[in-house]
């Protein structure tokens, strides 16, 4: 059977006259759009454009909540209850599915951003919280969480489906962590090396880590590319193509899990 991925990127971060990345230029290389909701980043105007932008290229659109947090962009752990990450995530989800609704396209993901991704992944109470948003607002959702983590094991203990994400621009911790972007060689920026990790991801189920080691991740189903990565566009289009020159079909998540 031809293995199957899908490429997604975190889009619709701009706020304001602030724009952050090349959403047009990313868009006809991906399969699937993280737009995000307000909080980190987004606002109307920029959530519209964003998910109109994901329908014409038949790039399926999913929520990217984050903590409210304009000025740490999302990034900065807060500490909230579970419940209170429950409705922060509730909140976001309904305005993207506003815009989706308005648009005539369907959210086929949500995706946890910045600190509150990586919180999520490790913490049984945030997790909980992400998780019970999307239950209670859509069990038809998929979750894209970290292969193994807290928030995958949460998510499908409440019988949601889950699709298991790699970093393709990102380098790793030998526990399976992303390396910290206070670390100068966090970021992969070289194509040919986001093409071969994911390729390594997909196939073998592994990465290698920043100090050698080899990282079992398990089973892969969407390769993630930032949209503020310098030269994201590059990164994509090139990820797209030596994807498919490797045989790997790439699509949308849904279409396969």
């Amino acid at each position: 059977m031809k293995l199957q991925i899908d490429i997604n990127c975190d889009l619709g971060e701009g706020y304001g006259a602030f724009r952050v990345g090349n959403d047009a230029g990313i868009m006809p290389h991906i399969t699937s759009a993280n737009i995000a909701c307000g909080f980190h980043a987004g606002d109307p105007m920029t959530m519209a454009q964003t998910v109109n932008l994901a329908k014409k290229h038949r790039v399926a659109v999913g929520a990217h909540p984050g903590y409210p947090d304009l000025l740490g962009f999302g990034r900065r752990e807060m500490q909230l209850s579970s419940e209170e990450v429950m409705n922060c995530t509730i909140y976001q989800i309904g305005a993207l599915q506003g815009f989706a609704k308005a648009a005539g396209v369907s959210l086929q993901h949500v995706k946890p951003h910045g600190a509150l991704y990586n919180t999520a992944a490790e913490d049984e109470d945030t997790s909980k919280g992400v998780a019970g948003a999307v239950r209670a607002f859509d069990d038809k959702l998929i979750i894209l969480a970290p292969p193994k983590s807290v928030l995958a094991r949460v998510a499908v203990d409440a019988g949601l489906r889950v699709a298991y994400e790699f970093f393709a621009d990102r380098a790793y911790n030998a526990d399976g962590r992303l390396v910290s972007r206070r670390h100068p060689d966090a970021i992969v920026k070289e194509p040919r090396k986001v093409v071969e990790r994911a390729i390594k991801a997909i196939i073998e189920k592994t990465v290698l880590a920043s100090n050698g080691e080899v990282v079992n991740l398990g089973e892969v189903h969407t390769i993630c590319v930032h949209g503020d990565t310098p030269a994201a566009v590059t990164l994509v289009e090139t990820l797209k193509k030596g994807l498919i020159h490797a045989n790997i079909e790439v699509k949308p998540v849904r279409s396969f899990i």
